[in-house]
């Protein structure tokens, strides 16, 4: 192998080294908040009744999730104009720095603004590193730096898990540094910024796109976000795209989020803590985002594997609902854990988006296509509130939600393009 073969080789590796690390602090920042939210709202609410705490805990994770949605589309615009590697430094430097100040918010109103910067800044990670891996592997190769961004880069919601359950230690650490008390939840906070500060430094080294060069080079306009909406097919090929993940966040933002404040009551599991279900759920989905990966290539199929998987969703989600009740406390994280395995094929859905369109608009794409998905949980939620509100209770207003979810993305990944292999240098 020659030289200039063996540096491009590193470059590759390098970008799916900081891809993957960004992601994963990425995951814990965006974890972190259903990890801490019942000791955080605690500490503002001290009186609060537990439906407070319910409403005011799902409110918090909507902002969250609507920053996500305007980051989604700034990132992706930012990322078609300026460049890759500037959206996923400048992404990370946001995140960082709201999330330390997380960590000193007195109300409410100031812990909803946070989460909404910290979302606007959390939306411009995985998109782009998506973006940049697809643009500089091999087409036949590229499915492989997607498995590994998201599979390893799940296992942060292990990290902000265990931070939160056992960062009494942390509490005591950073208590010195500012001279005040600060409570395991702001320690959380505060551990996630500086992660992110650190991830800064890996940038050195890191090269922009070679495709996303070549079209600077042209008169092409790039990151028209309007573009897509100009012609039908076009826009029906994008809407398919956001579709195809709804599942993944109807069982993380209904199921998963709320396994201690809902489904531990509905199904008669005492002793859920909603730190460790959301540890198991992550570390499903990083085995099913794993097993996804190294599906598509052996079948060569991206379609294939995510229509295989929302039918593992049906399942889990049927079981989980319907035949789980008094099942014990291992077995009720065992359940979260095959939660998050069914939800393994959120790689496969961001480079089946990334895969889709032109360099000229595929940062814009694979940044708000996930982000549009987050960013639906608030209709999500809406919809399983409305149905309770109607009395058709908790267990059978998540499940008609979630099959409608389910529905909608079957259909979109049925009717969608195969992309495996498809050369990705071109224009729209």
């Amino acid at each position: 192998m020659s030289d200039s073969n063996k540096q491009n080789l590193w470059l590759r590796y390098g970008i799916i080294i900081v891809a993957s690390l960004g992601y994963f602090v990425d995951i814990y920042d965006l974890i972190l908040f259903n990890v801490v939210k019942k000791e955080s709202m605690i500490a503002l609410l001290p009186n609060a009744a537990a439906e407070e705490l319910k409403n005011t805990g799902m409110f918090l994770f909507n902002m969250q999730m609507i920053g996500m949605l305007v980051g989604g589309l700034l990132w992706g615009i930012l990322g078609d104009k300026r460049g890759r590697l500037s959206v996923l430094f400048g992404s990370i430097l946001l995140y960082s720095i709201a999330n330390i100040a997380n960590a000193f918010i007195t109300t409410i109103p100031m812990y909803a603004l946070v989460r909404v910067i910290a979302g606007i800044g959390l939306a411009g990670e995985l998109g782009t590193g998506v973006t940049l891996v697809t643009e500089t592997m091999h087409r036949e190769k590229r499915g492989y730096g997607t498995m590994i961004i998201v599979s390893f880069g799940a296992l942060g919601a292990v990290l902000a898990a265990l931070v939160g359950a056992w960062g009494d230690s942390l509490g005591v650490f950073f208590s010195n540094i500012f001279h005040q008390p600060i409570a395991k939840w702001q320690a959380a906070y505060i551990v996630g910024g500086i992660l992110g500060l650190l991830l800064l430094l890996l940038r050195i080294g890191t090269v922009e796109s070679g495709m996303f060069k070549s079209v600077l080079q042209t008169e092409t306009k790039r990151g028209d976000f309007l573009h897509l909406f100009r012609n039908k097919e076009r826009m029906l090929k994008y809407f398919k795209c956001i579709l195809i993940g709804l599942p993944i966040w109807f069982i993380v933002g209904i199921i998963v989020a709320n396994a201690e404040l809902i489904w531990s009551k509905e199904l008669g599991v005492a002793g859920v803590q909603n730190g460790f279900a959301v540890m198991y759920s992550y570390l499903g989905l990083s085995a099913g985002d794993f097993l996804s990966g190294i599906l598509s290539q052996i079948w060569r199929s991206r379609r294939k594997v995510v229509m295989l998987y929302i039918g593992f969703c049906v399942a889990t989600v049927i079981y989980f609902f319907f035949f789980a009740h008094g099942i014990s406390l291992n077995g009720f994280y065992f359940l979260c854990f095959l939660l998050g395995a069914a939800t393994g094929f959120w790689a496969l859905f961001v480079t089946i988006a990334a895969e889709q369109f032109g360099t000229n608009i595929r940062a814009t794409v694979t940044n708000t296509t996930p982000n549009f998905v987050r960013g639906s949980v608030p209709l999500i939620t809406w919809s399983f509130q409305s149905l309770v509100a109607l009395s058709f209770g908790n267990i059978i207003s998540a499940f008609i939600v979630g099959m409608v979810c389910m529905g909608l993305s079957f259909w979109a990944t049925y009717h969608s393009q195969e992309t495996f292999s498809k050369d990705l240098d071109y224009t729209e």
